[in-house]
C-alpha cells in the first residue's frame, strides 16, 4: 500500500499504485520500462511546489531523493542530478565559489521541478532558470537515456528545458554558472505612481527589479538588487529575523487567518501593512538575497505578458479585486524577464512582465483567478506551468509559436502517454 501524496499548498492529492526511489539513471530506466509494460502512468515528483496537478498519478510515483548529488564541476559548468533541491544547489555552488546567475524567491523546489515548469526570477537581462542549462539527460518511457545540448539533439534541447514532465524524467542537468557574487538589496515602500512614472528606468537601470502591490491601496514595496564588490553592509541577524521570519511569516500568517475568519478586516490590514513597511538596504551573497523563507501557505496563478501589456493587465486586475465578493489577502507580485528560445518557456520570443496573484489557503480564489485569466489571455498571456490556470491545449497553441513542435516531439518520445496525467492532457491535448 502507498500513502497519498499532497503538494505544498494542499490543493492536490493522489495515491499511486506504487512509489519508486531510483538511485541512478539505469534504475530509473528500469522503473520506466516496467511501468510502461504494465500500462501504468508515471510521474516524477519533486518537493510539491507546483500549484497544478502536474505531478499527480495513480500509477507510479517516482521520487528522485536518491538522485540528488553533485556529479562534477568543470569550470563554471556544474552537473547535478535532477533530484537536488535548489537550496542544496546554492550551498554546493557557494562551496565551489560559484552561483546561479539569477534565482526565484523560493529555494525549496528540486532543480528538475523548477526547470520543467519555467521557474524564473526577475531581471531584464535574464530569462527563466532553464536558460542557464548547458546540457541535460532525459530518460524516456522505453528506458533510453537521451542527452542533449544546443549542438546535440538541439530540438530535444529546445523542448526538454521546459517540458512539464511530458517527455520523460530528467536525470542530470548541466548548468552554466557564474563566479559567486554579492548583491546590494534596496527595498522600500512607494506609491503606484512612483512605479508607473519611472518603470522603464526601474527595469532598465537595475539588474533585478520587482514590486509588490498591496490590494485596496495605492502602495507598493519596490525591490532592487544589484551586484557590488563586497558584502560591506550585512543585515543584522535580528533585523533579518524580524523582517523575514517574524513579520513576513508569523505575523502575516496570523493576519491571513484573521482575514479568512473576518473578511471585513482585510482592507484595513492591507493598508496598515503597506504603511508599516520601512526601507532597508543591505548586502549579502546572491542566493541569500534572492531567496526568502515562505511558511504561510497559499495558492497562486502567474501570467507572463508582453511588457507593453502590463499596465492594461494590472489596471484590469485592480478592477477585479475591487469587484470581488470576497477579499484578497496577499500582495500581487510583478517581475520582469528577458526573451528566450525555449519552446514552452513563457518568455519564448519576447521580453516578459509577470503578474503573480495569490490567495491564502482555505480562502475563496476561483473567481479571482478566472477573471484575471480572462483579462490576460487576449493580451498574449502565458500561464506559468507550475501555477494554477484554466487554459486548454487549443487556447495555449495560440499563445506559443512552437507549441505544435513540442506536441509532435511528445508524440514521438511518448506515443503511449506513459507520462500523461489530467494536467498534461488538458494543457497539451490527448
Amino acid at each position: 500500500m502507498t500513502s497519498p501524496w499532497s503538494n505544498w499548498a494542499g490543493n492536490h492529492t493522489a495515491t499511486p499504485a506504487r512509489v519508486a526511489h531510483p538511485a541512478s539513471a539505469s534504475e530509473l530506466g528500469e522503473c520506466l520500462r516496467a511501468a510502461a509494460s504494465e500500462g501504468l502512468a508515471v510521474k516524477a515528483v519533486g518537493s510539491g511546489h507546483s500549484f497544478t496537478p502536474a505531478a499527480l498519478t495513480d500509477g507510479v510515483r517516482v521520487e528522485l531523493d536518491r538522485m540528488a548529488s553533485l556529479v562534477r564541476v568543470d569550470g563554471n559548468l556544474v552537473t547535478v542530478q535532477a533530484g537536488m533541491k535548489l537550496s542544496s544547489l546554492n550551498a554546493t555552488l557557494a562551496a565551489n565559489g560559484l552561483a546561479m546567475p539569477n534565482l526565484g524567491d523560493i529555494d525549496a523546489q528540486t532543480i528538475s521541478g523548477a526547470l520543467s515548469t519555467g521557474t524564473h526570477g526577475t531581471g531584464a537581462g535574464y530569462g527563466c532558470l532553464s536558460t542557464f542549462i548547458e546540457a541535460l539527460t532525459l530518460v524516456t518511457a522505453d528506458g533510453a537515456e537521451l542527452s542533449c545540448s544546443a549542438t546535440q539533439n538541439p530540438d530535444l534541447f529546445a523542448a526538454a528545458r521546459v517540458n512539464i514532465g511530458a517527455l520523460g524524467v530528467l536525470s542530470t542537468v548541466t548548468l552554466r554558472c557564474v563566479p559567486a557574487f554579492t548583491l546590494r538589496a534596496d527595498e522600500r515602500p512607494a506609491s503606484l505612481n512612483d512605479v508607473w512614472s519611472g518603470l522603464d528606468e526601474h527595469v532598465g537601470t537595475n539588474e533585478h527589479f520587482e514590486f509588490y502591490w498591496f490590494p485596496y491601496t495605492d502602495r507598493v514595496q519596490m525591490k532592487r538588487n544589484n551586484t557590488v564588490p563586497a558584502a560591506d553592509a550585512p543585515l543584522p541577524g535580528w533585523r533579518r529575523w524580524l523582517d523575514d521570519d517574524f513579520l513576513s511569516n508569523t505575523v502575516f500568517g496570523a493576519a491571513c487567518r484573521l482575514g479568512r475568519a473576518i473578511p471585513a478586516t482585510v482592507p484595513t490590514v492591507s493598508r496598515v501593512s503597506a504603511r508599516a513597511l520601512s526601507a532597508r538596504t543591505y548586502t549579502a551573497s546572491s542566493h541569500e538575497v534572492f531567496c526568502t523563507p515562505r511558511r504561510v501557505r497559499f495558492v497562486e496563478m502567474e501570467y507572463g505578458l508582453p511588457r507593453a501589456a502590463l499596465r492594461e493587465a494590472f489596471d484590469g486586475l485592480r478592477k477585479i479585486v475591487d469587484g470581488l465578493p470576497y477579499k484578497i489577502q496577499f500582495p500581487v507580485e510583478v517581475r520582469f524577464t528577458a526573451a528566450d528560445d525555449i519552446w514552452l518557456s513563457h518568455g519564448y520570443g519576447r521580453d516578459n512582465a509577470y503578474v503573480a496573484i495569490h490567495q491564502y489557503v482555505g480562502a475563496p480564489y476561483e473567481e479571482y483567478f478566472r477573471r484575471f485569466e480572462e483579462v490576460t489571455t487576449p493580451l498574449g498571456g502565458r500561464p506559468h506551468w507550475g501555477k494554477m490556470n484554466f487554459r486548454t491545449a487549443d487556447s495555449l497553441a495560440q499563445a506559443y509559436p512552437r507549441f505544435a513542435d513540442f506536441t509532435a516531439l511528445r508524440d514521438k518520445l511518448d506515443p503511449n502517454r506513459v507520462f500523461a496525467n489530467v494536467y498534461t492532457e488538458r494543457v497539451l491535448g490527448a
